[in-house]
């Protein structure tokens, strides 16, 4: 006997077939094939596709960022009880609409233009969430086939990741370190755990399709970007890759409780000239001066991620240089200089791999990131991106330019038609077809809950490594690290945060959290008065979406943190403890030597980096990145070439240098190469 699946319909009809329920989603009060969800996902979007119209195809072939109805400040442009945001701007300026476009309201996007893939920015609670995306779905019940809407995301579960926006009414899911910091643990259970406790936020939430996780191997340690990574090891990184999808979207592929996700950025972001990022001109190429760097290096993940069933791939915005690599790189040999999105060789190359799902483009291609096609129209670009493979266009609610490029023939209708298949394949999957709603009372019990905090709070712990363990400065037998009570017996504590725009309410919250947690220890707020120094660094550079020169790994002012405090602190304090936040592959050579004791974080928790250093966690971490010996190991000649090479990772990278060193030594010997972490107990 076939077991009912939840059903739930607030528009249509629920019609009974073989005492089973199913919703009526054309209102023809008859079973339909694709209304039938005992048939498999493929044969149900089939289906559809053939009942559809052309204009409703191409309305599935754009994700579009869109604005909740609680950032719409005139309620009268609302709908729904204020829930959907209704204002129609004629002109919409963003990152990535240089053109500008008009940008509609939520239910002309969904009735009148046919979209079904949306974008949340917004960071509100779970029920918020839930009420938005259900509100968005009774519209969508409603059109003629009743296909639902999907709402995607980026990653929401990471501590200090790149967000978009903020208001007085966020709340976070559950905060794990950093991506980077789920790399260090080492511990692939433990990154099952993370997807699988976030994977139920999502859920709960009515998030179904995640922009995420990154595939990239981290190549050039320049690379704004490395923090989203798993690193630069190509085999933990598919490894990582591979626990991740099946955790969000289902250990036997994608299903009714699992998110979509989109694996990025294929076929491999870390490959960078010097670090520069293709949001920008600079950054428009990916280069491979080393014979055999993209097979063994880059590609490896992206299989991975490709047998674990991910439902999307994305393409990154850049483009192949021939000029600057060594050709061919394995099977990728044509090395045509157009962006990934439009470059037909390496989509043939990655469904030659085995891939299934659908390819979802970078936000922007249309406009101002249309690396190698910027000689053609948008309707052109269009054409050229969907004619090669690519099945759906992010950040954009231009449906008028891929109707154009259809009607002109510049991509068949055979691949309208198998685009439109891989996309809602997706989500008779995910069971939107039958049950797209959600509990908004469920979401809030869901997000951020006791236990979910807790295994974060381990995670957090599990993500520290142990770079560098000094002698005591009091000559007695031992290293320094963990300071405990007994260690810091008659001492007083000096705690500072250095990091941007650092405001003393902060640095005043976060030693008053300190000391409430360690009541054992004597605090001083002036350094000139401690016996020991505990200082938490976090520096930073670079943009996003502008080349502002090549990164400097420098850890100083320009990095945004004040070493010359630290070397006074140095030179008052007898005992120093430093923990460093590692969001990329800094030059070390600036505070290892002021560090009587050295640990690292990746977006972790700074209570959890006190708290290991004076003994409270141990840390058991290993890094997922090398850190550079200096900036002679990264220079660039007059020709644009770098000393090392920059579609190696750093654990190999000496290989190709001629001798000459790019690992960073401490005093000790230790070499902090990825893979490095010492122990309290060794």
């Amino acid at each position: 006997m076939t077991d009912q699946v939840a059903v739930e319909a607030r528009v249509k009809p629920i019609i009974e077939v073989d005492g089973l329920q199913f919703r009526d989603l054309d209102g023809d009060g008859q079973l339909t094939p694709y209304e039938d969800w005992r048939r498999e996902p493929g044969e149900r979007a089939a289906d559809l596709v053939a009942r559809m119209s052309p204009e409703e195809k191409i309305g599935l072939m754009v994700i579009n960022s869109r604005s909740m109805g609680i950032s719409q400040h005139d309620p009268a442009q609302t709908s729904h009880d204020g829930l959907l945001d209704e204002q129609y701007h004629r002109i919409k300026n963003d990152p990535h609409n240089s053109a500008g476009l008009p940008y509609e309201g939520t239910t002309q996007q969904i009735t009148e233009m046919h979209m079904r893939h949306f974008i949340m920015r917004e960071t509100p609670t779970g029920s918020r969430i839930a009420n938005w995306v259900n509100a968005m779905n009774e519209v969508a019940e409603g059109t003629r086939w009743g296909i639902p809407v999907v709402v995607a995301a980026n990653s929401k579960n990471e501590y200090g990741g790149f967000k978009m926006g903020a208001s007085a009414e966020d709340k976070d899911f559950t905060q794990w370190p950093g991506t980077l910091g789920l790399a260090a643990s080492g511990d692939l259970d433990l990154i099952g755990r993370f997807a699988d406790c976030s994977r139920q936020e999502w859920v709960a939430s009515g998030l179904r399709k995640g922009y995420m996780y990154m595939a990239d191997t981290v190549t050039d340690p320049r690379w704004f970007r490395s923090y989203g990574t798993f690193g630069e090891n190509p085999q933990f990184i598919a490894e990582a890759t591979r626990t991740v999808i099946r955790g969000f979207q289902g250990a036997e592929g994608l299903g009714r409780e699992g998110v979509a996700l989109t694996t990025k950025h294929f076929p491999g972001g870390g490959a960078r000239e010097n670090g520069m990022d293709p949001h920008y001109r600079e950054g428009r190429f990916n280069i491979y001066p080393t014979e055999g760097s993209f097979e063994a290096y880059h590609l490896p993940p992206f299989q991975a991620a490709v047998d674990a069933g991910t439902s999307s791939i994305m393409p990154y915005y850049a483009a192949p240089s021939k000029e600057k690599s060594h050709v061919p790189q394995g099977r990728l040999v044509e090395f045509e200089e157009v962006g990934f999105a439009f470059n037909r060789e390496v989509q043939d190359l990655l469904r030659s791999m085995g891939f299934t799902g659908y390819v979802n483009s970078d936000s922007g291609i249309l406009s101002k990131m249309a690396w190698g096609v910027e000689d053609l129209s948008t309707v052109e670009r269009a054409g050229v991106a969907i004619s090669v493979g690519t099945d759906i266009i992010a950040d954009t609610n231009d449906v008028a330019s891929i109707r154009e490029a259809y009607v002109r023939g510049l991509f068949p209708e055979d691949r309208l038609n198998e685009a439109a298949t891989r996309l809602l394949t997706d989500m008779f999957a995910l069971g939107l077809f039958d049950n797209p709603y959600v509990d908004p009372e469920q979401a809030d019990a869901v997000v951020a809950n006791a236990d979910f905090e807790a295994q974060a709070l381990e995670a957090h712990r599990r993500s520290i490594v142990l770079l560098k363990n000094g002698p005591r400065v009091d000559a007695a037998e031992g290293p320094l690290l963990p300071l405990t009570a007994a260690k810091l017996a008659g001492s007083k504590v000096y705690v500072e945060l250095f990091q941007q725009d650092l405001l003393v309410a902060e640095l005043d919250a976060f030693r008053d959290l300190v000391a409430q947690q360690h009541p054992e220890l004597t605090f001083t707020t002036d350094y000139r008065d401690a016996d020991a120094a505990i200082l938490i660094v976090k520096p930073f550079t670079g943009a996003y979406f502008e080349f502002t020169g090549l990164n400097d790994l420098t850890i100083d002012e320009h990095s945004h943190v004040n070493l010359a405090k630290i070397r006074a602190i140095r030179e008052q304090v007898g005992t120093v403890a430093v923990a460093l936040n590692l969001v990329m592959a800094w030059l070390p050579g600036t505070i290892e030597p002021l560090a009587d004791g050295l640990i690292a974080g990746f977006d972790t928790r700074a209570e959890v980096l006190f708290d290991t250093l004076v003994g409270g966690n141990s840390p058991t971490g290993s890094l997922p990145l090398t850190l550079p010996i200096n900036q002679a190991a990264l220079a660039v000649d007059e020709n644009g070439r770098c000393a090392s090479p920059n579609d190696v990772p750093g654990f190999d990278k000496e290989k190709y240098m001629d001798g000459r060193p790019y690992v960073y030594v401490d005093a000790a010997g230790n070499r902090y190469v990825s893979g490095f972490g010492l122990r309290y107990d060794a």
